[in-house]
Formats: structure tokens, C-alpha cells, sequence
């Protein structure tokens, strides 16, 4: 959607391997389902894999020898390779619907005469159109971690999309799933310093906007101006599924290194007047497509409401992944012509020795380089790349001409913000640099018009901003 994963892997100096209590978790469970799968000989040897299925179907003796089997599989699952696992779910997606029986039940339907028949008919052909791998996956949230297993079992299913009996199997799983993680039978928790250290390291492994790379950040991102809230599942208690980060400051937050500063002093959070979403992050990889991200902020909203009377404003600051390709793609293609008329000239005087455009709009981003000691020509430099990011959040579009070319802004314009606010050198990281150069955004909650802006996007793809930044992206 918005925010990818990260790769905690990268931090030896925060979490050491031999410490990863995730890995230890997820031995322990696997233990116990090799435990259970030895109840009834499932795990002893290597039996058919499609045999073994059949026989988790036909549910023969009581429920400890159902959830024997399904953790057997489990089992079996998780120890293979990757060629290993694509066979498991092949024959897997392979116990399909009937088709025998299907066109049967259609035929019934087609002539069926009264009501009561035709109710008998549809609901014998919705039976028979379900496929039985459906069942095989609903014995799995009968184990221990099952839910996460299921999780983890679409998130490799989705690698695998264009595979056509994969695909079909996928979007079964997909359908469970949406269900079961539907927003009414979500649990929104606040994670703070004092809960659980399994929980915080989950927090460190899927941080991907701005990474955690020691304990002392972690703690500063959970002081007393920070919250973190997360949606979190009742079958997956210590997996958050996603999670945002607040700051709570005065005013509207423009550049997030001074924003992160651990140095910088703590405030009092009953003086903030403001509330900055600053990373908001998926968790689960198998949960793709299955949304609950404006829930997130609208919860969050409320939360922080009812706690600080004080606050007025609700405002992100976000990263715009796509600028800087869309940019230099841009400028491929339609070179010179992408800029208004003067504005070549502006660049060339900003930075007289950047090797074409797109360098001299990357020198004047960070003032790097070859930008000249000329304030003015700088400022009216800086001028045309304000502009052109706002062209991109506001005017691009992506495949569908509705929808904003850029996902973050996609994600915030479709939950009903609008854009508040453009930020030169808002991240002066390596990584925000090389995705937008330096430019952050901001985009602004107001309780009082998110419906009105989210249905306005939804229907007719108006995105919302700030007139000033509207009128410079059609300039």
C-alpha cells in the first residue's frame, strides 16, 4: 500500500541472532506441532503428501487427531525448501471443486420451478463450488500460531501469482482471511517501553520508513511525547499487523531527522498542539490487499483526542517514494518541455555546472554540490521543484487516471487528508534523497472533513489540498 517491511537483519548491534526471541517463538511452536504430529504417527515418516491431505478431509477419529494431522503438515510445510514448498502447495490448490458435480448442481438449478426448490438447488451448487482445500486451510487455525501460519502461507502463495492453479489457491486463503481479519475483530494496542521485549523487537524487524537502529532510538520513539499504536488480531496477540508512530509537538513538523533527534528535548505532551503521524508500516506480507490502514489513523485520531484536549491539528509527514523516478523518467522523456517557460534558465544560474536538469534539481534539493552562493537564483530554483512535486501528487496518475500516482499519497488522499504542505529537505537521508530528493509532505487530518475529501477521491479522484498548492500544480 504504503510502507514496505525491513530488514532487521542489517542491525547486529540492536538484535543479535542467538537473541531473536521470534526465532526462538517460532521454534517452540514448531516443537509442539511435531509433538502433535507424533500423536498419530504423522510426523514419524514421509508418507504421500497428497494422502496425508486426504486423510486430514476425512477427519477420521476425535479433534486431537484432526489438529495431529494438520500440524504434521505444518510441519511438513515449513521443512521443506522452496521447491519442496511450491510441490506442498500445489497439490494443495490441486483438491479443487468437483467439476462433475458443479455442472450437476448447475443443471438442478437451471431447472428448479418453486422457491423451495430453487433455494435447495442454489445451496447444494454453492457446496459443490467449494473447493475442498478450503476445509484442508480451516484445520490449520486449529493449531498453535495457525492463523500466522495461514499469514505467512498466502505471503508465499503471492510470489507464486502467476501460476494459475496458485493463484486460484491464493485467492481462497485471501478470502478467508479477509474475513477473519475484518477491522470489527481488531484490537487496537498501544505499544509503549514497558511492553513485552518480543513485541518491541517485532517493532524493530518490521520498521521500514525510518529505521530503529539502536535501543536508545526504540526508547526515544516511545517517550512520553511519542505514541505507537497497532491493530493486533486475537489469534495473533504479539504479531502487529500494522503499526503508526506519533510525535506530539507544536505546530506542523517539517523535516524528520529533527523530528527523530533523540538529543532534542522531551516535551510535555499536554503542551502539543499537534499530533504528526510519522510512519505508519504494514507487518504482515500475507495480509497485501487486505486494508485496515484508514481505520489505523481514524482510531488513532480519536484516541489522541480524548487523551490531549490540546491538540487541533492531525498531520503527517510523509515520504514520496515515486517522486524522484518519476522525475527523472519525466525529464527522459519529455526533457525541456516538462519545465514552464524561464524555468531552464533558473536552473542553469542555481547550479551552472550540474550536467543537465536533473542534476541541477538534485544540487538545489540539498544545496549541494555545484549551487551557487546566489540566494535569490536558489530560492526561485527551489521554487520549480516545489512545483513539480506538487504536479506529481496532485495532477500524476498511475494506471487508473483516479488514482494518485504516488502510493503514499494514494494511501493518505483516499483516507480523506488532503496536502497541507510541501518540505524541502524534510529528509536529508541517503534514502530519502535517493527516492525524493530530501522532499517530504504533509497531509492533514481534519475530523471534520475526512468523509467529505475520502468520498470526493473515492468517486470523482479529487484529491484534496491547500488552494496555494493546488494552484502551483497547475501552473
Amino acid at each position: 500500500m504504503f510502507h514496505i517491511m525491513s530488514d532487521a537483519r542489517q542491525m547486529p548491534d540492536l538484535l543479535p541472532a542467538e537473541a531473536n526471541l521470534l526465532n526462538r517463538a517460532l521454534r517452540r511452536v514448531r516443537g509442539l506441532w511435531t509433538d502433535m504430529a507424533g500423536m498419530v504417527g504423522a510426523g514419524a515418516v514421509e508418507a504421500d503428501l497428497a494422502q496425508r491431505m486426504q486423510d486430514c478431509l476425512a477427519g477420521r477419529g476425535g479433534e486431537s487427531s484432526a489438529r495431529a494431522r494438520a500440524a504434521g503438515l505444518a510441519e511438513a510445510y515449513l521443512a521443506r525448501d522452496e521447491a519442496g514448498r511450491v510441490e506442498f502447495l500445489r497439490t494443495l490448490a490441486a483438491f479443487d471443486s468437483d467439476a462433475a458435480a458443479v455442472t450437476e448442481a448447475a443443471a438442478a438449478l437451471a431447472v428448479a420451478e418453486d422457491i423451495a426448490a430453487l433455494a435447495a438447488a442454489k445451496s447444494r451448487l454453492r457446496r459443490m463450488l467449494e473447493p475442498p482445500r478450503i476445509r484442508l486451510l480451516m484445520q490449520f487455525t486449529s493449531i498453535p500460531n495457525g492463523v500466522k501460519f495461514l499469514v505467512d502461507l498466502r505471503a508465499d502463495l503471492l510470489a507464486h501469482a502467476a501460476d494459475p492453479l496458485l493463484a486460484a489457491l491464493e485467492a481462497d486463503l485471501r478470502g478467508l482471511l479477509a474475513n477473519w481479519f475484518d477491522i470489527g475483530f481488531l484490537e487496537l494496542r498501544r505499544i509503549d517501553w514497558t511492553s513485552p521485549a518480543a513485541l518491541l523487537e517485532k517493532l524493530v524487524d518490521y520498521e521500514a520508513v525510518h529505521r530503529i537502529r539502536t535501543w536508545r532510538d526504540l526508547k526515544n520513539r516511545l517517550d512520553s511525547d511519542r505514541r505507537c499504536y497497532a491493530f493486533v488480531h486475537p489469534r495473533m496477540p504479539q504479531e502487529p499487523l500494522i503499526f503508526v508512530e506519533v510525535a506530539l509537538v507544536q505546530g506542523i513538523s517539517g523535516n524528520v531527522q529533527a523530528l527523530l533527534d533523540h538529543n532534542a528535548p522531551v516535551l510535555d505532551p499536554r503542551q502539543a498542539d499537534t499530533a504528526i503521524f510519522y510512519s505508519i508500516n504494514n507487518c504482515q506480507r500475507g495480509l497485501d490487499g487486505i486494508s485496515f490502514g484508514s481505520f489505523l489513523i481514524k482510531r488513532v485520531v480519536t484516541e489522541l483526542g480524548h487523551e490531549f484536549a490540546g491538540l487541533k491539528q492531525f498531520s503527517t509527514l510523509s515520504p514520496l517514494p515515486g517522486f524522484r523516478r518519476w522525475l527523472t523518467s519525466a525529464l527522459s522523456d519529455q526533457g525541456e518541455a516538462l519545465l514552464l517557460e524561464g524555468e531552464v534558465e533558473t536552473l542553469r544560474a542555481a547550479a551552472p555546472h550540474a550536467d543537465g536538469l536533473g542534476a541541477a534539481l538534485g544540487a538545489v534539493a540539498l544545496r549541494r554540490g555545484v549551487v551557487t552562493k546566489d540566494e535569490a537564483a536558489v530560492a526561485k530554483a527551489e521554487a520549480v521543484l516545489l512545483r513539480l512535486c506538487a504536479r506529481y501528487v496532485l495532477l500524476e496518475a498511475g494506471r487508473n487516471p483516479k488514482r494518485a500516482r504516488d502510493p503514499v499519497a494514494h494511501f493518505h488522499l483516499s483516507n480523506g487528508a488532503r496536502l497541507e504542505r510541501i518540505n524541502l529537505r524534510g529528509d536529508t537521508s541517503d534514502k530519502g534523497f535517493r527516492e525524493s530528493l530530501g522532499l517530504m509532505v504533509n497531509y492533514l487530518y481534519d475530523p471534520e472533513k475526512i468523509e467529505a475529501n475520502h468520498e470526493a477521491y473515492a468517486g470523482e479522484g479529487k484529491r484534496a489540498a491547500m488552494p496555494a498548492l493546488r494552484k502551483l500544480a497547475r501552473a
